[in-house]
């Protein structure tokens, strides 16, 4: 590069740059973007939305303006984003499902709440309601300050001055760099009630508030489950989360039937999405004491869902729908807002209602200081207009006989610039007797306000009166009823979920290459190997089962893993890898696969001769990940996972070395996770095989051959001894595979 072109290169670290930039964005989207303003609860993108619906003269009485105006004038003056965001926060400020307090009021296609999108802008059209009205009153008298837009073209209020806790009665929510915001919205009357409270008892604290403020309030309704206590906790820290739940009623109908009436649904779910939710669970049969949902809903919602037979509980039938659809969720509380200083943080809904009194504490001193200025100004307007009015011939012949009367009528009256100024502008009609009357009206009018005003500006407590009589009247113009109850509700109960499921018989079939597959009804195990199987493939573990059972697969690292018999693939083709279900790597070898009975118990065993008992409970793992049961030592596997008989008191175990040992069960520890102790001795090689019987009934394996007989030996009393012994040669006949079955 040429030595003239390096003035423009600044040398510095990679990391500081970048550190220095992305600070930058991210202050600009903490500050700029993403969270509200504790003043007046808006985004900089709503304000601008509001300001120009304002400046458009879209009021409430006035006519409808297409949405695309609004949104060309805010992209092109004060929001230099794109058209869709801006029209998407616009499309949002006017959905009464969305906003307890509307603050567009939007005619068209403006979404709803199946979750349907907005017309396009073309086709919308909007104005402001009387509580987006409400909310920038005053901008015209001084209250706030002014700043130009990012052009310097234009200029927008900093904050909209208005009597209404708008953060608070309307929510919000937005994701910054960081940090994150989510406000619910509440009622407008619990919240006034609780200002006018801190208005007198600023010391109160939150929970103190909560006897007005019962907690969210949405546009929804639904139903509040919370108790008192996880209500107060979040209110006072500023962060929590509410459980929200559909009001659902039971319909008796006539002959004894009954359904099931969903009239309100949670908050911010989107009603298409809930009905496909149910209907899921209805078609891969998750909940089969449900039959159908119908969608009855006009304007007000109506989904009917009916039970499998009116023999079934609807209070399981509701907790179960509670727990896998989304007519409960969680509202999460964070209540991230920027304060006056611009600064982030998170208050609590004391700081929060304190710093919004505290803006229109200030918003009335600046208002009346604005006004009494203006008073002043027409006051001195109006002593000029009476020194006229006394000295009526003087002036008129003043001006009829001095080319610049101005600078003559200042001397002669001791006039003001203004008042001069404002004596030759007087129409001549304005001269008349009547007018000098009003004008002393007005002028005693002028003084009592001024006088009211300044009284008002130097006593605190007349502005804390003035402010909870403004705080009335906003109750007697928007003030209503409560939407969500609160009803305190414990968590729906633990549910049975195999009784979910409807049982049917399986034959589940687990090739030697890990392809598992389940039949429908119970095949006769001696025709499994007659299936299909993929070149190279047979029959590895095959049984009998229901689709509500749970089965357990260990692995030879000594990991077990849990799969429902109603998810396992059709019989169709060859069935599915096992792996695609659990996390197991393809070098580790599948020991096992058995019906998982939480009392039952098994004989776990590895190849070092280590073993222990473990129960069947302590082999559920529900994850893909599964869990860990056996720990093995370096180079040993685990070889032996069997059943234990419920008669079962002594082990018998074999060796590579083709030494057996018979040993009381009693010996064996029982263990949800471990190593195990030590089953048998060896010099040379490992464990074969081990098995658990009743003593009484002897010990029994396969002749081999096709004959199926079996050998049972009953005196064992030569292979018994203490654990851990080395054993010795098993009876003449035991299978050359060292394997007991």
């Amino acid at each position: 590069m040429p030595d003239s072109d390096m003035s423009s290169v600044i040398e510095t670290p990679f990391d500081a740059a970048l550190s220095e930039r992305y600070l930058v964005y991210a202050l600009s989207t903490i500050t700029a973007r993403s969270l509200p303003d504790v003043r007046d609860g808006l985004k900089p993108v709503h304000r601008r939305i509001l300001w120009g619906m304002r400046l458009l003269r879209l009021d409430p009485a006035g006519a409808y303006k297409k949405s695309a105006r609004v949104v060309g004038d805010v992209i092109g003056k004060y929001h230099p984003h794109g058209d869709q965001s801006v029209y998407d926060a616009m499309v949002r400020l006017a959905q009464d499902f969305a906003l307890r307090y509307p603050l567009v009021d939007g005619q068209g296609n403006f979404g709803n709440i199946d979750g349907d999108n907005a017309a396009a802008y073309r086709y919308t059209e909007a104005r402001l309601t009387a509580v987006a009205m409400q909310l920038m009153a005053g901008l015209d008298e001084g209250s706030v300050d002014y700043k130009p837009t990012y052009n310097g073209e234009e200029e927008e209020p900093e904050v909209f001055p208005g009597l209404f806790p708008n953060l608070l009665a309307n929510g919000a929510s937005g994701i910054a760099v960081g940090m994150a915001t989510s406000i619910p919205p509440h009622n407008l009357t619990e919240l006034v009630d609780a200002a006018v409270h801190l208005i007198d008892n600023p010391k109160a604290d939150d929970r103190e508030l909560l006897q007005w403020v019962k907690g969210p309030d949405f546009p929804t309704g639904g139903i509040l489950v919370d108790d008192e206590d996880v209500i107060a906790r979040a209110y006072v820290s500023g962060r929590g989360a509410f459980r929200l739940r559909a009001r659902i009623s039971v319909e008796r109908e006539k002959g004894g039937g009954w359904h099931l009436l969903v009239s309100e649904i949670p908050y911010g779910v989107q009603k298409a999405k809930l009905i496909e939710q149910i209907a899921a669970l209805i078609g891969d049969k998750k909940l089969p004491i449900l039959a159908d949902v119908k969608d009855e809903s006009d304007e007000q919602i109506r989904l009917i869902l009916e039970p499998r037979a009116r023999t079934v509980d609807p209070d399981l039938l509701i907790d179960s729908l509670l727990r896998l659809t989304d007519l409960e969720i969680r509202f999460p509380l964070n209540l991230n807002v920027l304060d006056a200083t611009r600064t982030p943080g998170v208050m609590s809904l004391k700081e929060a209602l304190l710093a919004w009194l505290s803006f229109q504490i200030e918003v009335l001193v600046r208002r009346s200081q604005v006004r009494i200025g203006k008073i002043d100004e027409r006051v001195e307007l109006l002593d000029g207009y009476l020194i006229a009015f006394l000295n009526l011939d003087r002036v008129i012949a003043i001006i009829r006989s001095e080319d610049e009367p101005k600078p003559v009528l200042i001397a002669e009256f001791a006039l003001s610039d203004t008042q001069a100024e404002a004596i030759l502008n007087m129409r001549l009609r304005r001269l008349r007797k009547l007018e000098e009357m009003e004008i002393g009206r007005e002028r005693t009018a002028l003084a009592k306000e001024r006088e009211d005003l300044a009284k008002l500006i130097e006593s605190p407590a007349r502005q804390r009166t003035r402010l909870k009589r403004d705080l009335a009247t906003l109750i007697e113009k928007f003030g209503d009823a409560r939407r969500t109850s609160i009803e305190v509700a414990a968590a729906t109960r633990e549910i049975d979920w195999s009784a979910m499921i409807e049982k049917e018989p399986i034959t589940v079939i687990l090739s030697q290459r890990g392809w598992i597959r389940a039949m429908k009804g119970h095949l006769a195990l001696d025709q499994v190997g007659d299936l299909k199987w993929r070149e190279g493939d047979g029959p590895f573990i095959h049984f009998h089962a229901q689709t509500t059972d749970r089965l357990a697969l260990f692995a030879s690292n000594g990991r077990v893993y849990t799969l429902a018999g109603d998810k396992l693939p059709s019989a169709r083709g060859f069935g599915e890898p096992v792996r695609l279900f659990i996390d197991l790597d393809a070098e580790v070898e599948i020991v096992q696969l058995l019906k998982l009975a939480p009392d039952s118990r098994l004989l776990l065993a590895s190849s070092d001769g280590k073993g222990f008992v473990a129960t069947g409970e302590a082999t559920l793992a529900e994850t893909r990940k599964g869990k860990q049961l056996v720990n093995l030592r370096p180079g040993a596997s685990v070889a032996v996972v069997r059943p234990i008989p419920d008669a079962a008191d002594t082990v018998g175990v074999i060796g590579e070395n083709r030494k057996m040992l018979v040993f009381p069960l009693s010996e064996l520890p029982e263990l949800a996770r471990g190593q195990g102790v030590t089953l048998q001795r060896y010099r040379d090689g490992g464990l074969s095989d081990a098995v658990a019987f009743a003593l009484a009934d002897g010990l029994s394996w396969p002749l081999g051959g096709e004959s199926g007989r079996v050998r049972t030996e009953t005196d064992l009393s030569p292979w018994r001894a203490a654990r851990g012994a080395a054993g010795r040669m098993p009876p003449i006949g035991f299978p050359r595979s060292n394997r007991f079955s």
